[in-house]
C-alpha cells in the first residue's frame, strides 16, 4: 500500500484557508487529516466519493462530446452567463474570463449576494485593512460584526483572531477582548465578553452614532439609557471606550453587515469609522469571506476587467453595475438564455427564484462533486477540485495568494483544461460563423 503525508496543506473549503493541515494518502486516497474542522474534513472526504458523472441530459458522454455540446449551447446563446468560479483557483478563473471575452457574455460570481457590497463600499471609502498574521500577533481587540466564525470559519479563532499568542499578545486569549455585534446569541457571541444584540436592520443608525460618539460630539435628545438598535446609548459609550483604548483593534465583517438593510451603505459607514478611528489608535477592517477562493474570483476579475463582480462584455469592453449585471437579477429578469456555472453550487445558495430561472434554460456544470445544481444541468462535466486534484492560487480573506498543493492523481480534467477546451471549441465555431458572440 502505497502511503504518502503531506504536511502543510492548505485546506480550499473556506477562506480561512488554514495553511497547516497534514493529509494522509493511502492508494491515490484521502484517509486522514489533521488540524482540519469537521465541515473542511467532510468536504475533503466527500469530493472523493460523490463525483458527478459526466453527461448530457441523462447520458453518459466522453469528454469531447461534453465539451462539443457545451460550446454548441454557449454559441447559440444570445445573452450567456459565465457564474461562479468560488472554488476554482484563479488559473481556471482566467480562462472562465477569456471565455467570457470570446462569447461577449457576462460573467458573476458569488460575492454579488454576499460580500459585494462590501466590495462595492471599498470602492468609495477605501479600506483599512490588515493580514490575518497581524490579527495572531497584535490585535488586543476583536468586534466579531455580523458574523459567527464559529460555524462558517471553525478555525478562525483558534488559529488567527481570538485564542492564539502572539507577538504582542503572549497570554493569547487572555491579552484579548472579544466583542460581538449580532441580532441573536450565535455559538461565537457564547466565547464573547461582551454581546451586543442588535434590532435587525439598524447597523447604519448604529454606526451613524458611534461616529457621533468617536468625534465627541453631542447627541442631543439622548440619554444613557435612550435605545440605539435596541442596546442602551450607555453601553455603545462602552465600545467606543474600549475601542479608543484599546493597542490594535480589528472589525472582522460578516454576511449579517453587508445582507442587512442598506448593505453597502453599511459597509461604507463602517470603514469611515474605522477610518476614524485610526485618530486615536490602529484599528483595521477584513471582511469574513466564505468559500475557498471567492476573494481570489475578485481578484482575478479585477485584475482582467478591472471591476471585481457583475462584468458584462457584450459590447466588447469591460461594463461593470451591479445589479444590472449581477446573477440573481440577471435570472429573475430573464435576461440571460445559457449558462456555465463553475465550481459554484447556486441550487443550494441563490433564492428559489433564480434556481427557477435556472432550471428553465441550458445549463453547463463544471464541479468536482454532486449537489443541488448538478441535478438541473443539461450538460455536468465532472472536474478535479482545487487544493487536492489540482494545485493552483486561491486567495485569503485577508488578499494574501497562497499556492495549493495538489493531493491526489483525479481521473477528471481540471477546470482550467476543460474551460480552454470549450474556449478553442466557441472560437472555432465563430470563425465558421456559427453563434450570436460576433454581434
Amino acid at each position: 500500500m502505497a502511503v504518502t503525508v503531506h504536511k502543510d496543506v492548505v485546506c480550499p473549503i473556506c477562506g480561512t484557508l488554514c495553511d497547516d493541515l497534514e493529509v494522509t494518502v493511502e492508494d491515490n486516497k484521502i484517509t486522514k487529516a489533521k488540524n482540519v474542522c469537521i465541515i473542511g474534513l467532510n468536504k475533503l472526504l466527500y469530493g472523493q466519493t460523490h463525483i458527478p458523472k459526466m453527461r448530457i441530459k441523462d447520458k453518459e458522454v466522453t469528454l469531447e462530446e461534453a465539451t462539443d455540446e457545451a460550446a454548441r449551447i454557449l454559441l447559440e446563446a444570445k445573452a450567456p452567463l459565465i457564474y461562479g468560479l468560488s472554488s476554482a483557483t484563479c488559473e481556471a478563473n482566467r480562462e472562465a474570463i477569456e471565455l467570457t471575452d470570446v462569447l461577449k457574455a457576462t460573467i458573476d460570481n458569488p460575492s454579488s449576494h454576499c460580500h459585494g457590497p462590501g466590495v462595492i463600499a471599498r470602492q468609495q471609502a477605501g479600506m483599512p485593512t490588515c493580514t490575518l498574521g497581524e490579527v495572531k500577533n497584535r490585535a488586543d481587540l476583536v468586534i466579531l460584526w455580523g458574523a459567527n466564525p464559529m460555524a462558517s470559519h471553525p478555525r478562525h479563532f483558534s488559529k488567527f483572531s481570538v485564542l492564539p499568542k502572539g507577538m504582542y499578545i503572549p497570554e493569547g486569549r487572555k491579552d484579548r477582548t472579544l466583542v460581538v455585534v449580532d441580532v441573536r446569541p450565535t455559538e461565537s457571541s457564547r466565547k464573547a465578553d461582551h454581546l451586543f444584540e442588535i434590532t435587525p436592520g439598524s447597523d447604519f443608525e448604529i454606526v451613524s452614532v458611534l461616529r457621533a460618539l468617536t468625534k465627541g460630539a453631542r447627541l442631543e435628545g439622548l440619554t444613557d439609557d435612550s435605545l440605539v438598535g435596541g442596546v442602551p446609548l450607555s453601553r455603545w459609550k462602552q465600545f467606543v471606550d474600549m475601542a479608543k483604548n484599546c493597542q490594535y483593534g480589528v472589525v472582522l465583517m460578516g454576511l449579517g453587515m453587508t445582507e442587512s438593510r442598506g448593505k453597502d451603505l453599511n459597509v461604507e459607514n463602517i470603514l469611515h469609522l474605522v477610518c476614524e478611528m485610526n485618530q486615536h489608535t490602529r484599528f483595521n477592517v477584513i471582511p469574513m469571506r466564505g468559500h475557498g477562493n471567492v476573494n481570489g474570483a475578485n481578484q482575478t476579475l479585477v485584475w482582467q476587467t478591472g471591476y471585481p463582480l457583475g462584468v458584462n462584455l457584450n459590447r466588447g469592453y469591460p461594463r461593470f453595475n451591479p445589479g444590472e449585471f449581477s446573477v440573481h437579477d440577471l435570472l429573475v429578469r430573464r435576461e440571460v438564455d445559457a449558462a456555465m456555472v463553475v465550481a459554484t453550487d447556486p441550487g443550494a445558495h441563490l433564492p428559489i427564484d433564480a434556481v427557477e430561472a435556472l432550471k428553465e434554460m441550458p445549463t453547463i456544470i463544471l464541479d468536482s462533486a454532486e449537489n443541488r445544481t448538478t441535478v438541473i444541468g443539461d450538460v455536468v462535466i465532472p472536474v478535479a477540485p482545487g487544493g487536492v486534484g489540482v494545485a493552483g492560487t486561491y486567495y485569503r480573506m485577508d488578499n494574501v495568494p497562497l499556492r495549493l498543493k495538489k493531493l491526489i492523481d483525479c481521473p477528471c480534467p481540471t477546470d482550467e483544461v476543460v474551460i480552454r477546451m470549450i474556449t478553442e471549441k466557441v472560437r472555432a465555431g465563430l470563425r465558421g460563423g456559427m453563434g450570436h458572440a460576433e454581434n
